[in-house]
């Protein structure tokens, strides 16, 4: 049975590039469940962009036997394809997850909801999303180490992003110190791009800005995106980590084993997991710790579920309380952008469903990797303005730069992929349809909102309760005011109006009609009909020091009020990045590593193997 999605099923030329680059990329497989034994020194539950690393890293050290568990299965065939990674949401790798209804905006969304895509797959998110590498700000790290967390400060994991890298792109020079070299996850420059990169570049140039290197010293300024891309395939933290190391005899791998409960002992230590593995329950025994890399949204989930968590909650859903943690669950944070600022332009210049699909786009992928389905699409570029409180060099908002509007494929797919409410999308954006055009999309960096995660019953297999409570800080909403009106500037600019005849799509957003146009108030109507997630979900096992009340793990990543746990992924960001997570969530599990090692250095009677950084 196919497991493309059913609007893409006819498409038999995409189908046979699938078969194209499944036969060269080999019959890997992760799983060894046929090993699998009771007794590990180390579990890793959760396979993703943060547990593939640590588990990877954990399995160098040879004494040390290692389990990672991981609830879905292997990558399918065109998460390799970056060009088709829109095919893997809401599919077979993708948990499918949806928010509760927002009280104060996805106005112009089904329900009021939107969807939540995390990654169900070995890879974990790094398999299913836009593969975008961005460090974020410095000035976000050493945010982390001036709240209490000592070794976070961006000179502490400078190296670690380093550690990981493979850089292949073009930006040397003054910033090639930033690029790490040799790592597993190997990072390039952009491959394929509209005429609409340059257009955006020159824009930029216009307004002031000039052109960086994004995970350099500083970001303000216009950008083109690195990528986590090898040879035009994707790279996730699957192919860069665990391919490599699923060979070493002492890493075991089991696909479609679903972690229900932590078990402790009654000393309040980890001592195992439980798990659902082909219909049977089993248990596995961790020696010396348990290592929870299962996301911003399940890792939470989890720990609630085996009785780690605010206490009132846990008991109102009748779990035994291991240990209360009020802020397990909360402050979740995501980057809010406003999909849906559009601009028309001649033909020939931006991205259509026609461009990815046709003969010589085709061809180009199967026989040298290149071409639009090189590359993910349609962001073009992205850039970083100043901040206009505090540190202007801390940036606010992000900008995406996308080639193409929201009807490029017709409006087939692209409604329910994103959430839309079908009547709002088409009497908004119908009258574009068949015109070319990019879009602009603000992106708040730095959200004062905070949201939560919570249990919907005690059924493990039950999704937890998504409450991003997106727009629920006035700040918010005045900030992607600020960027709808940059975002115009740069539609607006010299360069897109006479390079490319933009013209913005200025019909009244519908629900919006009461409101001057242009006007505060109407764009704040905007920001409240739009704006939806980025798929950035971060904070909620917050790393604080224990004067905090709401931190979930220490510096070393330790949770509080038991022994032997972990966290290790975007959960224990205390503010989100700046910026794109995966970049940042791969760090977290290098640094992690690393601190596992350093904690059981009785082990190295020669001291801690060497870990090189350069």
């Amino acid at each position: 049975m196919s497991i493309l999605p059913s609007w893409l099923q006819p498409v038999p030329l995409l189908r046979l590039v699938l078969l194209m680059v499944v036969k060269e990329l080999g019959d890997h497989t992760y799983d060894s469940s046929h090993l699998l034994t009771t007794y590990y020194d180390f579990i890793v539950v959760g396979a993703g962009s943060a547990g593939a690393t640590v588990a990877s890293r954990l399995s160098e050290v040879e004494g040390w036997r290692i389990l990672l568990l991981e609830s879905g299965g292997e990558p399918p065939p065109e998460s390799h394809v970056p060009g088709l990674f829109g095919t893997l949401l809401d599919g077979e790798a993708d948990w499918s997850f949806r928010t509760l209804p927002q009280k104060h905006g996805l106005r112009a969304f089904k329900d009021q909801t939107t969807p939540f895509n995390r990654g169900r797959v070995i890879g974990g998110s790094s398999t299913i999303n836009y593969m975008m590498y961005v460090r974020g700000n410095r000035r976000d790290f050493d945010n982390w180490a001036a709240l209490g967390n000592p070794g976070w400060d961006f000179a502490s994991v400078l190296p670690f992003f380093r550690r990981a890298e493979d850089y292949r792109g073009t930006r040397h020079g003054a910033t090639a110190e930033y690029h790490g070299v040799g790592g597993p996850v190997s990072v390039e420059d952009k491959p394929w791009y509209t005429p609409l990169l340059h257009g955006f570049l020159r824009a930029g140039k216009e307004l002031g800005y000039a052109v960086i290197d994004a995970n350099g010293p500083e970001m303000i300024g216009f950008s083109v995106p690195e990528m986590t891309i090898r040879d035009g395939r994707r790279c996730s933290t699957a192919e860069a980590y665990l391919k490599p190391a699923s060979q070493r005899s002492n890493l075991h791998i089991i696909t479609y084993a679903h972690v229900t409960q932590i078990i402790f002992d009654q000393n309040n230590r980890t001592v195992g997991v439980r798990f659902n593995h082909k219909g049977k329950h089993r248990i596995a025994i961790a020696k010396r710790e348990v290592v929870i890399s299962a996301g911003a949204v399940s890792s939470p989930h989890l720990l609630m579920l085996s009785g780690v968590g605010p206490a009132d909650h846990l008991k109102a859903h009748g779990i035994p309380v291991i240990s209360d943690l009020p802020g397990v669950g909360g402050n979740l944070q995501d980057h809010a952008s406003i999909f849906g600022l559009t601009w028309t332009t001649s033909p020939g210049h931006s991205l259509t469903w026609s461009t990815l699909t046709s003969p010589r786009a085709i061809s180009d992928y199967i026989y040298t990797r290149r071409g639009p389905l090189s590359t993910p699409f349609p962001i073009e570029a992205h850039a970083w303005i100043e901040s206009d409180e505090g540190d202007p060099y801390w940036p606010q908002l992000q900008f995406l730069f996308m080639a193409g509007t929201a009807l490029y494929d017709d409006g087939f797919a692209m409604p329910d992929l994103l959430g839309y409410d079908r009547k709002f999308f088409y009497d908004y954006f119908w009258d574009i349809r068949g015109k070319e055009g990019f879009s602009i999309s603000p992106m708040l960096t730095r959200a004062k909102s905070r949201g939560t995660i919570r249990l919907r019953s005690p059924d493990p297999h039950d999704d937890p309760l998504i409450d991003p409570n997106y727009l629920s800080h006035p700040h918010d909403v005045t900030t992607l005011i600020k960027g709808i009106k940059f975002a115009l500037k740069v539609g607006g600019s010299q360069s897109m109006r006479e390079g490319f005849g933009a013209k913005f799509h200025d019909k009244v957003v519908p629900g919006c009609e009461a409101e001057e146009v242009e006007s505060d108030r109407y764009w704040e109507c905007v920001v409240r009909h739009l704006a939806a997630t980025t798929y950035h979900p971060a904070g909620t096992c917050k790393m604080a020091p224990h004067t905090d009340p709401y931190g979930v793990v220490d510096h070393l990543l330790r949770v509080r009020g038991v022994s032997g746990l972990r966290v290790v992924d975007a959960s224990v960001m205390p503010l989100v990045v700046s910026a794109n997570t995966n970049a940042a969530t791969i760090m977290i599990a290098e640094r992690a590593s690393h601190l596992i090692k350093l904690g059981w250095i009785s082990e190295f009677p020669d001291g801690l193997p060497a870990v090189n950084f350069s």
